[in-house]
C-alpha cells in the first residue's frame, strides 16, 4: 500500500514523502525584496517537517506585473546570494526545492496587460530571455528546479489557450504553435543549466472554445517530448474553487488520473485535500503518486510532523481563503506557534 510518507523517487530526485508543497504569496520581505529572517525560519520548518518537495511562493519574473507587490522577484542586487543561503538550509534536510517563476501580465511602457495577439515576436524573444536569464539565476542560487506557471490565468497559460490566443504566425493556430513559445524557453533552460523543469498546467478552463482535457493531454504529451521532468495539475482561480464546502468534489483527481495515463514523468495533483487518511485513501483508489498542499502549510509549516506522530492527522486550516484574498503567507484565522514563523533566539 501506498503511504503519503513513503520516501519515493520524483524523476532523478528523492523525496521524503509524497507531499509537495507549493508556495503562493510572499508578505514577509523587505521591500527592497530582500528574503528575512522570518522567511528562512518558515523554509526551515517545512523543510524538517517531514514534506516530500518545496515549491516556493511565487518569483515574479517582472518588478511591476500586477502581483509583483505580493511576492518577491528576482530583479535584485542580493538575490542569487540569499537565495543560495534558502536552498542551503533546505538541502540541509535533504528536501529539494523548486523556484516557482510567474509571469500574469506582459506590460511594455505605458501598454499594460498587452493581448496576446498584441506581442510582436520581439516582445516574445525579450520575455523567453528574461525567463532563461531568471532560471539561470535559480540554477546559481542552488534551486534544484523551476516551475513554470502555465496554468491559472497567468499570461503563458493564456498564451497557450486558443480562447485568448487568435494570432495567425507560428505562435498562433495549432497545438504545437501556441505552446512554441514555451518550447523554445525549455529547450535553453535544460541546455544552460541543471534545473529539474516543472510546468504547473491547467487540467481545463470552462472557457467557451477554451482548453479541453484532451488538449491538455496534448499538451503534456509536448511538453515530456521537449524535455520536461514533471507536471503540476491545476485549474483557473483554484483558491476560489476549493473552499470547505467543495472540498470533496474535486474534478482534478480524474483529470490527473488522465493526463497520467499519456505520459511517463511524475503528475502532481494540484490542491483539494486536507487529511492524512484523505490523502491515503487517494494514494490507494487512483494512480497519483504526488499531492500538493498551499493553505495548510501557510496555517502552519509543521504540521507534518504532528501527521507522523498522529498517524491519522487533519490540517486546522478551515479552507477561509482569506490567505488568498489578502495575498499574504500567514495565516489569519489561526496563527500557528511564533517560532514558526519568527527566527530562533
Amino acid at each position: 500500500m501506498k503511504d503519503l510518507f513513503d520516501m519515493v523517487e520524483f524523476g532523478d530526485l528523492k523525496l521524503n514523502s509524497r507531499i509537495v508543497r507549493t508556495g503562493l504569496w510572499e508578505s514577509q520581505r523587505e521591500k527592497s525584496g530582500n528574503m528575512t529572517p522570518e522567511i528562512y525560519n518558515r523554509y526551515e520548518n517545512m523543510a524538517a517537517s517531514g514534506v516530500g518537495l518545496i515549491i516556493t511562493e511565487l518569483f515574479s519574473l517582472y518588478p511591476r506585473d500586477v502581483f509583483s507587490k505580493y511576492t518577491n522577484t528576482v530583479n535584485y542586487s542580493r538575490f542569487v546570494r540569499e537565495a543560495r543561503d534558502l536552498t542551503d538550509l533546505v538541502h540541509i534536510y535533504d528536501v529539494p526545492i523548486f523556484a516557482q517563476l510567474g509571469l500574469v501580465q506582459y506590460n511594455k511602457r505605458l501598454e499594460q496587460n498587452i493581448k496576446v495577439e498584441d506581442v510582436t515576436v520581439e516582445d516574445i524573444r525579450k520575455i523567453q530571455t528574461d525567463m532563461i536569464v531568471a532560471a539561470q539565476k535559480f540554477d546559481y542560487g542552488g534551486f534544484d528546479g523551476i516551475q513554470l506557471g502555465l496554468g491559472n490565468y497567468y499570461f503563458l497559460s493564456r498564451f497557450i489557450n486558443p480562447t485568448f490566443n487568435s494570432r495567425t504566425d507560428k505562435y498562433g493556430g495549432s497545438t504545437l504553435n501556441r505552446l512554441r513559445m514555451v518550447l523554445e524557453m525549455i529547450k535553453v533552460i535544460k541546455n544552460t543549466t541543471k534545473l529539474h523543469i516543472n510546468c504547473r498546467l491547467n487540467a481545463f478552463d470552462g472557457t467557451t472554445n477554451g482548453m479541453t482535457l484532451n488538449e491538455t493531454i496534448d499538451i503534456a504529451k509536448l511538453l515530456e517530448k521537449h524535455g520536461v521532468d514533471s507536471l503540476q495539475i491545476t485549474r483557473p482561480r483554484s483558491p476560489q474553487f476549493f473552499t470547505r464546502e467543495n472540498r470533496q468534489k474535486n474534478p482534478l483527481i480524474k483529470a490527473a488520473e488522465e493526463i497520467i495515463d499519456n505520459v511517463s514523468i511524475p503528475v502532481i495533483l494540484g490542491g483539494g485535500v486536507n487529511s492524512q487518511n484523505q490523502i491515503n485513501d487517494l494514494l490507494n483508489s487512483t494512480s497519483i503518486d504526488f499531492i500538493s498542499m498551499q493553505r495548510p502549510f501557510v496555517n502552519d509549516p509543521s504540521f507534518l510532523v504532528d501527521w507522523q506522530i498522529e498517524g491519522n492527522g487533519e490540517s486546522h486550516c478551515i479552507t477561509c481563503n482569506n490567505c488568498y484574498w489578502k495575498k499574504t503567507s500567514t495565516c489569519h484565522i489561526r496563527p500557528c506557534k511564533p517560532e514558526y514563523y519568527s527566527p530562533s533566539i
